[in-house]
């Protein structure tokens, strides 16, 4: 198993609510609750550069504030115009209540 980077406690993301995380050698990050599971995607939109936790999480889905365009929080895919490049998607550990990505 490789080594896991701890981003945040789960009690600090809420649903809904995505939260960007910094963590070191890793792009600015989007950690998102949907239906009791964790998600983690990069934080900037592939269209308009947005950081993507200033945009509306509905759902499965996270809105680019600067076009309405969405990703899937799940797959990263966009899931409408003007979104069609999709944002890199983190498989998630949940360890002792940290919500963690592999290092590597």
């Amino acid at each position: 198993m490789s080594e896991l980077i701890v981003l945040c406690k789960t009690n600090e993301v809420e649903e809904d609510t995505p939260l960007s995380v910094s963590p070191e050698n890793f792009p600015m990050l989007a950690v998102y609750e949907h239906e009791g599971e964790y998600f983690v995607t990069d934080n900037l939109c592939t269209h308009g550069m947005a950081v993507l936790t200033d945009g509306y999480q509905d759902g499965e889905e996270i809105e680019c504030p600067f076009h309405g365009g969405a990703f899937s929080i799940k797959t990263g895919e966009g899931t409408s115009p003007p979104c069609f490049t999709p944002i890199k998607t983190y498989s998630v550990t949940v360890v002792d209540g940290d919500v963690c990505i592999a290092a590597g």
